[in-house]
């Protein structure tokens, strides 16, 4: 039975917006770390001491690691005790789940492994998943047991448990968060906790690992049709020239109502994906949460037209649109809906886009590739802009904003941007 004093080295598979944090965390406790990534830039840039994404801390808590020679970076699955496996999950046409990259991973995983070893599935899956990722390290390795729900004994310890943190936060809410753990067998939830309380503060509360899988999906389930309430409000509260902001204010002086804020849609690689994993497994029982998907996917095509509908067919216009990253704060612009209305408004050359993005060097994809848009200063957008969206709350934005005179007619702000 795993103890804490046996994990002595361990591997996290994806060294991204969760794995590199993970694995800078867990080396910070003493632990050695072998961090994996499939892209050599990535692997040279931490060897290095470097990141190649943004979050805060992170450089020194990377740089630390890796002088301390705690963490090392490989392209290949190097042996160690317990596997974190921390890659995209991702959706196809018809937002059905691509599990490649998590196959990949087990299959590649699956050559170093020994008895004794645990796997902990973290990338965010629909249900099943876990058993399946089971099922392809086994293929690959027949000398091995695997674990079955019968509570049959085996060499290798089968877990998952999803992560949950902020950007932006993520050092301190990898190591404060309760931390549910879905084990195959009830041993492989232990052995998983052995894994966790190397570096978790908060609670590990363990489960099945059915169960573990859809609380994930249940809790960006949650928000996002809480979301969907704020952001049907917004389109609402406009066709009927209600300030929002406000109804939402004093709605919420109701001691038993809490509304969110609407905004520009929802982004990000989770609440944006995960409740599609819920209803390509169950479409006819699960309504409502594929309702609250629609009415946020449209939430940036209704600022489009917005947007559209104030240029009131002006000659060769301009539009600058402030912010372009999922949400505030943060260079992350997976599934950000800032950027699907700027792309929007490009693809159509109804103009020509000025971006505002303070995090960012350079224009993401598919933006760079359109000759329509280009990346700007505040105060290059505003002089020459025929109308301002605000797109993104950042704190940046809103400083520089302030105390300037900003034309009603001309500025839309679809993220009370000064609150």
């Amino acid at each position: 039975m795993a103890t804490e004093r046996e994990i002595e080295r361990v591997s996290v598979v994806g060294l991204g917006y969760i794995g590199l944090p993970t694995a800078a965390v867990i080396a910070s406790r003493g632990v050695e770390v072998i961090g994996v990534d499939v892209i050599q830039a990535v692997v040279d840039t931490i060897n290095k001491g470097e990141i190649h994404i943004v979050e805060p801390d992170l450089d020194i808590a990377v740089r630390s690691a890796v002088t301390d020679g705690k963490l090392t970076a490989y392209t290949e699955p190097q042996p160690a005790d317990a596997f974190m496996i921390a890659v995209p999950t991702p959706f196809k046409e018809g937002h059905q789940p691509d599990l490649s990259y998590i196959e990949a991973a087990a299959r590649n995983v699956a050559k170093v492994l020994k008895p004794g070893n645990t796997v902990i599935l973290e990338s965010t899956s629909p249900v099943g998943a876990t058993e399946q990722m089971c099922q392809w390290l086994a293929e690959e390795r027949p000398d091995l047991s695997f674990p079955h729900t019968d509570g049959e004994q085996s060499d290798i310890r089968i877990a998952h448990c999803p992560e949950r943190v902020l950007p932006g936060q993520v050092l301190r809410e990898l190591v404060d968060n309760d931390r549910v753990i879905g084990g195959m067998t009830d041993a492989c939830a232990e052995a998983a906790s052995a894994v966790y309380a190397t570096f978790v503060q908060g609670e590990l509360v363990r489960t099945d690992v059915r169960t573990a899988e859809m609380c994930k999906l249940v809790e960006n389930s949650f928000r996002d049709v809480n979301i969907a309430f704020a952001n049907e409000l917004s389109v609402i509260c406009a066709r009927h020239g209600i300030n929002v902001w406000e109804l939402i204010e004093l709605a919420n002086r109701h001691p038993r109502v809490n509304i969110l804020q609407p905004g520009t849609g929802v982004g990000g690689h989770c609440i944006a994906v995960d409740p599609w994993f819920i209803v390509s497994q169950d479409p006819k029982s699960s309504r409502l949460i594929r309702t609250a998907r629609e009415v946020n996917e449209y939430k940036p095509e209704w600022c489009v037209k917005r947007i559209k509908d104030k240029l009131n067919g002006a000659r060769q216009p301009v539009i600058a649109c402030l912010g372009l990253a999922f949400k505030p704060n943060v260079d992350d612009f997976r599934e950000s809906p800032a950027l699907r209305v700027v792309e929007s408004l490009a693809k159509e050359s109804v103009a020509k886009i000025l971006v505002v993005e303070p995090h960012a060097n350079s224009l993401p994809a598919p933006l760079c590739d359109l000759a329509n848009v280009e990346l700007v200063d505040m105060d290059a957008a505003l002089e020459s802009a025929d109308v301002t969206a605000v797109l993104v709350r950042h704190d940046a934005l809103a400083h520089h904003l302030e105390g300037r005179r900003l034309e009603v007619g001309r500025f839309l702000d679809f993220v009370n941007i000064f609150q």
